[in-house]
Order: C-alpha cells, then sequence, then structure tokens
C-alpha cells in the first residue's frame, strides 16, 4: 500500500455499497440545475441552528438584541423535525422509479406542510398550553396531518419494517378496547382527540424524549464524526490500522476490524461504516484470499462491532443514559469492557479464518522490514507512552492552570489546543499529506504506521477534547459535543493552508478554499446523515407513547411469560430472537428504541418474578446488542447487501457468514446479565433499593482477563479451529472451558445449592436470625390478576433492616404477612411501598389468597472462581492434544 495515489474512490468500487448508504442513511436524491442548493443549503442551516441551540452564543445575543433567540426544549424539538420533515421530503424519493436528479411539486407541498406542522407548536404555543388537553378542529387538523407526514416520512427515509411496527401500536391505541382482541390485551381506550392531542400537541408522543435527545445530543455528535470525516481522519484511521496489522497473516481483514473499531467512535450507521472501510479493505481481504463471501462477512461484523463501541455506539448511548437514568460518563464504561473484548474475538478469529486457508500478510514496508521484532516492539511502545503522556500533560496542564486562573477556563484550554495544534501541524507539514489509495493497484509495501501516525496527530485533538470534557470536566454530553465540534471546525477551516504556510507558503489560497470545502460538506453530510435519526426518534415517540398511553410492554411481557414457560433462560432467548426480528431494517437509532420500548421492562420484570435482580442499563445493553445484531441477520441485513455490493458476493451467504463471526457478540449479552462484572458494575441495595455500582480495579481486571480467555476460547470452538483443526471431542471440551469461566457460577449452584430453603410460616423466625441487609428471597404464589385460572409463583428479594425482632426488621417492605392454619396469606401492598406493583400481579382478593410458600435464604459456599482451575485445565489439555498435530505456526 501507497500514499501517492489521490483518486477520491476505487475505481467502480462498492458502487451499489455508495447507492445503499445514499437510500438509508443520507437520501439517494442529488437534484441538478437551480434545486442543486436547495437540500445542501438547507442541511448547512439545519447544521447551523443545532451548533446555535446548544452553544452559550443564545445568552450572549439576549442581552444585546430585543427579539427571541433562546429557544426552549420544546421549540428545538419542533423546529429539528420541521428541518428533517422537510429535508426527507427532498433529498429521499417517494416512489422507487421517481427520479433522482429533480425535485417534484409534490414533495416542495409536502415539504411544506411539514415545516408547518412542526412550527404550528412553536407559533402557537402560548394558545396550546392553555387549551390543557382540549384540542380545537385546528389543532386535530394539524396532527393529523402531522401524524401522516411522519408516517410518510419513516416510509421514505427508513422502509416499511418501521412503519409497520408504528402502523400496529397505532392501531393498538384506537381499536385495542375492541372485543376482537382477549381480555388480557384490551385496553379502556382512548377518544380520538385524546390521543391525538397526546402524540402530537405535547411531549408524550412524536415529540417525546427520544426526539429531544436526537436535537440535543445525537445531532452534534453525528456532525462531529462527519466534518472529522471529511476532513481525512477516516483515511487516516484505516491507514494506521494497516500499517500495523496488514503484514500479519490475514493482515488486510485484522486491519478491517482496527479501522471499524476506530471508525465505530465516531460513526452513526453500520452500513456507512462498512462502505467507508470496506471500499478499501474488502478488496484488499479478496487480493490475499479470503474468499468474496468471507470478506464482506469480516467487514459487516467489524462494522456492527463499530456501533457497540463507545463513546457514541452508533448514536444511541445518549438514548440509553436517558432512558435508563444513567450518567453519560458511567454508561461508556460499563459499555467498554464489553465491547473490548468482542473486538478482541473478532480479531483472533480472523486470525483462525487465514490459518485455515494458509494465508500470508501484504508486503511490509521496507523500514519496518529491516527492523528487528524488539525494535518493531520498542517503537509500539514509544508511541504508546507518548500518547498517554499527552493525555495525562493535558489533563494535568489544564488543571494546573485553571487553579491558577480560575477565571480563565476557555481561554486556558482554547491557547493549550492552539499550542498542541500548531504542534501536530508542524510535524505533519514535514512530511507527505496522505492521499485515499486504490484497492486495485498493485501492491507494493504497507505504509509505516509511526509515519501515517505522525501526519495526522491533529485529527486525535478533537476526541481528546471530547473525552476530556465528558469524563474530566464532567461537562454536559451535548456541551461536551459543542466544544469538540468547534475545534474540529477549525481544524477543517485552517489545517490545510496553515500547512501551506509551513510548506514555503505555495497553495495557501487552494488550501484554504479546500478547507471551505471540507467545511461545508462536513456540515451538510451530518445533518443529511441525521435525516433518518431524527424522523427514527419522531416515530418511536409514537411508539413510547402508545406505550405510555396502553401499558402495551405489560401486554407483551404477559406474552412471552407464557411462551417461556417460566424459564429465565427461555425468556431471554425470545427476546432476543424478538429483538432481532424488530431490528432488522431499521438504523442503530431507530432500532434501539423500537426494541428497548417493548423488550428491556419485560426482561427486568420476568427477571424479578425469578429473584434476579437487573440494572435497567444491562437490560437495555441486552436488547440493543441483539437489535444491533440484525444489521447482518439474513433476509434483512443490510449491513451484509452493503459488503455484498463491494465484493462481489452473495448478500444471503455474506449475511450468514457475518452472523457466524457475530456469534460471540450474541453471547456476551447473557453473559453480561447472569453477571454484571463484565459490564465493570455489581448490585447493592441502598436504603433497600438496588443500585449499581462500579467495581474495584482489581475486580475489572480480573473480569476482563477471564471474559478474554473464555471469548477465545468460544471462538475457537465455533470456528473448529484452534492450533489445528478441532475435533468434536475437542470442541465440546473448549465449549465446556469457555462455559465455565464465563458462568462459574451456573457450575457451583450443581455443586452447593445458592439458597438454604424454609417454609413460608417462618418468615420472621428467619429475618430475626440472618444478619441485617442479607439477601432474602420470599416465594410468592397467588390467583394472577389477568388470569384467574392461573397461580403463578414469582420470588421477592428482600434485605431486613434493623430491629429487635422479624416483624420490626420487616416493617419497611410494605408486605404484611397473616398467619392462616398452616400456611402464611400475604396482604396486599399499601400504595407507595417497594412491591405495590404485585397488585397488577396478584388478585388479593380472589377466592385463594396469595400465599408465602417458602422463605430462601443464601448459604455459605465455595468461591465460584474455583472453577476457573478446571476451565484453564481443559484449555491446557487441548493444546497439549493438538500440538501433535500443528503442522503450521499458530501466530
Amino acid at each position: 500500500m501507497t500514499t501517492h495515489t489521490t483518486s477520491p474512490h476505487a475505481p467502480g468500487a462498492a458502487t451499489s455499497g455508495d447507492e445503499l448508504v445514499a437510500s438509508v442513511d443520507t437520501g439517494a436524491r442529488n437534484p441538478v440545475g437551480w434545486q442543486a442548493w436547495l437540500i445542501p443549503g438547507i442541511a448547512f442551516i439545519w447544521s447551523l441552528f443545532q451548533l446555535y441551540v446548544i452553544s452559550p452564543l443564545p445568552f450572549i445575543l439576549q442581552k444585546a438584541v430585543p427579539f427571541h433567540v433562546i429557544f426552549n426544549n420544546t421549540e428545538i424539538r419542533a423546529i429539528h423535525l420541521a428541518f428533517a420533515l422537510v429535508l426527507v421530503a427532498m433529498a429521499f424519493p417517494l416512489f422507487p422509479k421517481a427520479r433522482l436528479d429533480r425535485i417534484p411539486w409534490y414533495d416542495f407541498l409536502l415539504a411544506a406542510l411539514g415545516a408547518f406542522v412542526c412550527l404550528y407548536l412553536v407559533i402557537f404555543a402560548d394558545q396550546i398550553a392553555r387549551r390543557s388537553g382540549l384540542p380545537t378542529t385546528t389543532d386535530l387538523i394539524v396532527s393529523t396531518t402531522g401524524m401522516v407526514l411522519v408516517g410518510v416520512a419513516v416510509y421514505r427515509a427508513l422502509g416499511l419494517p418501521l412503519l409497520i411496527v408504528v402502523s400496529v401500536f397505532l392501531a393498538y391505541v384506537f381499536f385495542g378496547s375492541s372485543d376482537i382482541f382477549p381480555d388480557v390485551m384490551r385496553w379502556a381506550g382512548a377518544s380520538y382527540g385524546k390521543a391525538m392531542w397526546h402524540f402530537w400537541m405535547q411531549t408524550e408522543g412524536v415529540f417525546g424524549v427520544a426526539l429531544g435527545v436526537s436535537a440535543t445530543l445525537i445531532f452534534l455528535f453525528v456532525l462531529f464524526g462527519a466534518i472529522l470525516e471529511r476532513a481525512g481522519a477516516g483515511n487516516f484511521f484505516i491507514q494506521i490500522a494497516f500499517g500495523l496489522l496488514g503484514h500479519l497473516r490475514g493482515g488486510p481483514a485484522k486491519a478491517a476490524v482496527v479501522a471499524s473499531g476506530l471508525s465505530g467512535i465516531y460513526s452513526g450507521s453500520s452500513i456507512a461504516n462498512v462502505v467507508t472501510t470496506g471500499t478499501f479493505t474488502i478488496p484488499l481481504m479478496k487480493k490475499t484470499g479470503f474468499p468474496a463471501e468471507k470478506a464482506g462477512a469480516v467487514e459487516v461484523a467489524s462494522s456492527t462491532n463499530g456501533q457497540l463501541t463507545p463513546p457514541v455506539m452508533g448514536a444511541a448511548a445518549f438514548l440509553i443514559a436517558e432512558f435508563t437514568g444513567t450518567p453519560y460518563t458511567d454508561l461508556i464504561v460499563y459499555a467498554f469492557l464489553p465491547a473490548v473484548v468482542s473486538y478482541i474475538a473478532l480479531l483472533y478469529i480472523v486470525h483462525l479464518e487465514a490459518l485455515k486457508l494458509g494465508l500470508k500478510g501484504l508486503p511490509p514496508h521496507a523500514d519496518t522490514k529491516a527492523r528487528s521484532t524488539a525494535r518493531k516492539f520498542g517503537g509500539f511502545l514509544v508511541g504508546f507512552i507518548a500518547i498517554a503522556a499527552l493525555g495525562f500533560f493535558v489533563h494535568y496542564a489544564l488543571g494546573f492552570l485553571r487553579a491558577q486562573f480560575p477565571g480563565a477556563g476557555l481561554l486556558t484550554a482554547s491557547l493549550m489546543f492552539l499550542a498542541f495544534y500548531l504542534l501536530c501541524l508542524i510535524i505533519a507539514a514535514a512530511r507527505p499529506d496522505l492521499h485515499i489509495d486504490d484497492p486495485d493497484a498493485p501492491l507494493h509495501e504497507m505504509p509505516r504506521a509511526g509515519a501515517v501516525v505522525l501526519t495526522g496527530l491533529h485529527f486525535i485533538l478533537p476526541i481528546i477534547i471530547l473525552l476530556y470534557l465528558v469524563m474530566v470536566e464532567r461537562l454536559s454530553p451535548g456541551l461536551s459535543a459543542f466544544w469538540a465540534t468547534a475545534a474540529m471546525i477549525f481544524i477543517a477551516l485552517t489545517q490545510h493552508p496553515i500547512k501551506a504556510v509551513l510548506r514555503g507558503g505555495k497553495g495557501i489560497g487552494a488550501g484554504f478554499m479546500r478547507g471551505l470545502d471540507e467545511f461545508f460538506h462536513g456540515m451538510v453530510g451530518g445533518a443529511r446523515n441525521m435525516i433518518p435519526i431524527a424522523v427514527a426518534t419522531g416515530a418511536a415517540g409514537i411508539i413510547v407513547g402508545t406505550i405510555s398511553l396502553t401499558g402495551a410492554h405489560q401486554v407483551v411481557g404477559a406474552l412471552i411469560e407464557q411462551l417461556a414457560g417460566g424459564s429465565l433462560m427461555a425468556m431471554l432467548v425470545l427476546v432476543a430472537i424478538m429483538s432481532l426480528v424488530l431490528g432488522m431494517g431499521l438504523p442503530t437509532t431507530a432500532n434501539y428504541i423500537v426494541v428497548s420500548s417493548l423488550m428491556a421492562p419485560v426482561i427486568i420484570s420476568l427477571a424479578a418474578s425469578e429473584g434476579l435482580i437487573i440494572p435497567a442499563v444491562a437490560a437495555h445493553l441486552f436488547v440493543f446488542y441483539f437489535g444491533i445484531l440484525a444489521d447482518d441477520t439474513p433476509p434483512v441485513g443490510l449491513a451484509a447487501y452493503a459488503a455484498a455490493g463491494i465484493s462481489g458476493g452473495d448478500p444471503i451467504k455474506t449475511g450468514f457468514q457475518g452472523f457466524g463471526y457475530d456469534i460471540r457478540t450474541a453471547l456476551l449479552p447473557f453473559l453480561f446479565i447472569f453477571n454484571t462484572e463484565l459490564l465493570l458494575m455489581h448490585v447493592v441495595f441502598v436504603d433497600g433499593k438496588p443500585v449499581a455500582q462500579f467495581v474495584d480495579v482489581f475486580t475489572g481486571i480480573k473480569a476482563f482477563i477471564i471474559a478474554t480467555v473464555a471469548m477465545l476460547a468460544f471462538a475457537a470452538a465455533t470456528q473448529r479451529y484452534f492450533f489445528t483443526k478441532n475435533n468434536i471431542f475437542e470442541t465440546v471440551l473448549l465449549l465446556l472451558a469457555a462455559g465455565l469461566l464465563f458462568r462459574p457460577g451456573l457450575a457451583l449452584d450443581m455443586v452447593q445449592p445458592p439458597y438454604a430453603i424454609h417454609p413460608g410460616s417462618e418468615v420472621y423466625k428467619v429475618a430475626e436470625q440472618v444478619e441485617p441487609g442479607t439477601i432474602m428471597r420470599l416465594q410468592l404464589e397467588g390467583t394472577d390478576f389477568n388470569n384467574p385460572d392461573q397461580r403463578p409463583s414469582i420470588y421477592l428479594v428482600v434485605r431486613p433492616g434493623e430491629g429487635a425482632t422479624g416483624q420490626d426488621r420487616l416493617a419497611d417492605i410494605g408486605l404484611e404477612f397473616m398467619e392462616d392454619g398452616d400456611r402464611v396469606t400475604v396482604e396486599e401492598p399499601f400504595p407507595a411501598t417497594p412491591f405495590a406493583y404485585l397488585s397488577q400481579d396478584f388478585d388479593f382478593y380472589a377466592d385463594e389468597p396469595v400465599i408465602l410458600e417458602s422463605v430462601q435464604t443464601p448459604t455459605e459456599r465455595l468461591p465460584k472462581e474455583l472453577f476457573y482451575i478446571p476451565a484453564f485445565l481443559i484449555i491446557a489439555l487441548v493444546i497439549a492434544m493438538q500440538k501433535r498435530r500443528q503442522t503450521v505456526p499458530a501466530f
């Protein structure tokens, strides 16, 4: 690989992939003539508006101008959706065979109507507030028109699947009270006026939390990524990945994994990630011997995993934080370890594929070839230490200066940014710029990673700023993204003219114009990328609004509970399958909103009925992972279609192969549901309520090592290759070792029961004997509130408090137990007590009362970590067995 080709794309590369990205992410229409500037112009204004409302500028202007310059959250949401509805009408054709070089008259009409129905809420905000749920005829017309336009926009930008899902929910609102539904699914119903007010005229439906997060957080992060990509960071990361890994066995595939992981830091779309990095990695993978389907599948698996990578996580991180009430800074820590383990396992899978195919790497750079292994490692170590030292210096230097000059925080940070930026450009200017390579050109040698890094250090500065402001300064994610985007805009505008000055003064004007071009197209690209996300969050508001209006998630929960037959594992499998189905054909953000709205509450409530306390963030990450995996799941895996368009392979085979690689990712959610240490959290009880807290450093390191080894063993088992090809016995042994490492507690449960079981009549006696704060599980059985013919059994987790007697220790849980012969009955819990929700599960006034069946307390057991020993011995045994048959070095 060289760094001298200047073509923006490889010849004929990824035409169908680019078209898929346009149709799914940005809109396939590009008008000509007088209409040519309409879409870019409106998109640019949208980006400016979003930067304006999150910046400090409105508060500065408020004192200087007499008119309205500060927009409240509701107004921002309405204007945000207005822009999206206008652009979706112009950029996404309504009909499959519509012309792409002009905007027809009916789309101008739809754009004008879309803007009007949204801005109606801004213009008449005071009158709407005074009406307080009593819509006028005009309100109903506007609301109905708005709902129809959102449906049309969903069809245009996101396709039929999400439109069908939204339509089903709306149908349930209007017809869910009719006799065609069984009693368990029926709800009280709502008038047309109440429903339309709920969905459009207030912030419970379309303009709800999801759209608010899109307008105030997601847009800026997507814009940041678009400008970063346009300024050259995407190619920079690809070149680094190839420089580091391209010469290894199966190097291009390993480089694809790393490049997609780096792109996932700022990318909001797995499909765009496939095309961005896959345009270069897939042809090179094929050139080194990967079949077309496997080359595409590696890129698909890498790109879908990029959506799981903090800090952006396909723009869904902010929604997860909002829906679960988890601080954003905590969330990216929780999501970090599973993403890293998943990528390590994918690199290993690629390595095993290369071993099975007998592949080699690409020609290394001459300098790299000449250096010894010690020098290569030393160079890597020096680079790592230098980057770490830079981060520590920025952190502590800024902290020191802020302490010395507390009133000059922004000025101090700006001056330090400029100093480091100029230093990075001085280093970069001494070297030729990176250019995008042609993957179909003859390969001469790989780039040298160290030299590539020196040409683009300034691209890392905005990412450092973003993470520093979020993690250290603890600014809000929106304000942090604003300052990082402002820094990125400054870099895009100035990097080329400043380098021209440093190189002797030639080409300053051309450099300035190039910077303007990158800034403009980055702003436009960010807005166009946001069109389907804004539409999706608006449509998702209808789903969330339906659930809040009707309680539909309880119906879904009851259905899954019946199908699962009381088995927690069966329930999780069903939720995973439904998340995959619901996620098919949807972009990341819409994907998460749909599956989390329905499935996450089901996991939490049904797990609680089995006595397992699952933090909300773990449940939401569970459904998020499986929703993302829908991108490579046939028959609708859009990322697989994009990769097949580049590789020339079969999209269905590519999807199946990609999902085969992603089995290890599908395993992770089941693991962190049962072992939250993988999320670097554990559940503690504060005032009787479960709260997620970070584990200590030692536990985190242990979790990382054990999870990595277990995942590598699982990958070797599923790929049927370890040090050499596995036989069936060796595959079973590796699966057993992985299981023991992932869930040692399950093996311990088979040896020693986790709980001692006492009859329900001893509840107060047991509570008096155990230490205050000790977990007790109460098994309740009673008549189902919604189905009188059934008497389900559920578990409650309680912790006795301080007190002299058992009654005193259980006084705060809100349950009252009464002796009834040889059994103990449970009275209906008082409102506003921890278990008040039981009134919705049990009929406390049925002929048969609710019974306390048993009381369970933890037993003294061996530490579960002891089962790591046989797991490692099993792995050692497999290695010894395979070493005798090994003919090719394993690494």
